[in-house]
């Protein structure tokens, strides 16, 4: 069973609400010293995006128990993490804007944080929003190996072995030819690590058992490639005002991509390949991976 594409885009618009109010009252105000810093990381954050990874949070710590038992302890438990991924997000996103990364102007529909402030004020923002992110974490009302364990598999996600390894690789490829293998060991670093980090946070928070852990694994490489495949194609299918920041600058910068390396129409088959994986990794979680479902539906079909 999965939730029609309409209501699932009402339910992740109601996360993005939600976790919008978490982080706004868990971050420090704009006019806390240093007031600019702060507000620079507030505008980094707050007020765009679709949240796809907070939202896969809560659909992962929901798909690993009955709805009954969405306690509030488990809610604030999902909500830590929840904004724990977005803040580690924003800070990679404001790092690879800048001139030394992918030197981009536009991000989420708005001028990039180097542009509205400068690159330094922007380099402190995306300093500080990575512990800010592990300071959520030890904020969740759960048992201690849960939070240390969160800790660990976010960390990892992150690191050289993660995110800040597949943008390394990324930078190292420009120009170059990869193979298809090469290309797809990029791509799960970069982009997602923290789609599968975000999926197993939320089996953490709700004590996912060995069978869930390994469905929610499964799910989440699967659509950590599909997610990065999809992105490929809009780059050279939407338009600035559609997808919230500059087209074809993958293509302009002469990067690997799906599309480079496969074509638009493999590319799309190749996504569609993914998503089928996907919804078959979580057949386990039954009817409590509706959420989850609804989500690969979201990703692969988006238009933006």
């Amino acid at each position: 069973m999965s939730v029609a594409l309409p209501a699932i885009s009402s339910w992740l618009s109601a996360r993005a609400a939600h976790i919008e109010h978490v982080l706004d009252r868990g971050m420090p105000q704009a006019a806390v010293v240093p007031a600019r810093l702060h507000e620079a990381m507030r505008y980094a954050v707050l007020g765009g995006g679709k949240r796809v990874r907070a939202a896969l949070v809560y659909a992962a710590g929901y798909g690993c128990v009955a709805r009954q038992q969405v306690e509030p302890a488990l809610e604030r438990a999902l909500d830590c993490s929840a904004a724990a991924v977005e803040l580690v997000h924003a800070y990679s996103l404001v790092h690879d804007d800048l001139p030394c990364m992918d030197d981009d102007t536009l991000r989420r529909g708005k001028p990039t944080v180097h542009v509205q402030y400068d690159e330094a004020t922007a380099l402190l923002a995306g300093d500080a929003l990575q512990p800010l992110a592990f300071d959520f974490l030890t904020q969740m009302p759960t048992e201690a190996e849960r939070v240390v364990k969160a800790t660990q598999v976010l960390a990892q996600a992150a690191g050289s072995l993660g995110m800040a390894g597949g943008q390394a690789i990324d930078l190292e490829s420009v120009g170059k030819s990869l193979s298809r293998e090469a290309l797809q060991q990029m791509h799960q670093l970069k982009t997602g690590a923290l789609l599968l980090a975000s999926v197993m946070l939320g089996g953490i928070a709700a004590g996912a058992s060995e069978v869930q852990h390994q469905a929610l694994k499964h799910y989440g490489l699967a659509m950590g490639l599909a997610f990065q495949v999809v992105d490929d194609i809009l780059d050279v299918t939407a338009d600035s005002s559609s997808l919230g920041k500059t087209p074809g600058k993958d293509a302009a910068a002469n990067k690997p991509t799906y599309v480079a390396l496969m074509g638009l129409e493999q590319a799309q088959a190749f996504a569609k390949k993914m998503h089928q994986e996907a919804i078959q990794a979580i057949a386990p979680l039954g009817e409590s991976g509706q959420y989850l479902t609804g989500l690969a539906d979201f990703i692969v079909l988006r238009d933006h």
